[in-house]
């Protein structure tokens, strides 16, 4: 054990102000809720994963791509007409 890094460390920290040691500590929490929502994502994954029976969920790309492209075309024409009928 580095007792002597232990030491600074903790000396580094008493000399923090408020709002560093309020970051720190956010710094610190962050990577362990990261840690919590990552073990609860797989979780999640494995209860979608056993209703529908074990069956791995394939999404087809190419034709979520083709209606996201229909949607936005349409939304943009949309635009357009309306920015016609203003002048």
């Amino acid at each position: 054990m580095n007792i002597q890094l232990v030491e600074s460390l903790a000396n580094a920290i008493k000399a923090l102000s408020t709002e560093e040691r309020e970051l720190l500590n956010q710094k610190i929490t962050h990577q362990s809720n990261w840690q919590n929502l990552r073990t609860k994502i797989l979780a999640d994954a494995q209860a979608v994963q056993q209703r529908h029976h074990g069956q791995v969920f394939e999404p087809n790309i190419d034709q979520i791509i083709h209606q996201m492209r229909e949607e936005r075309d349409e939304e943009l024409l949309s635009g357009l007409s309306h920015s016609q009928e203003s002048v």
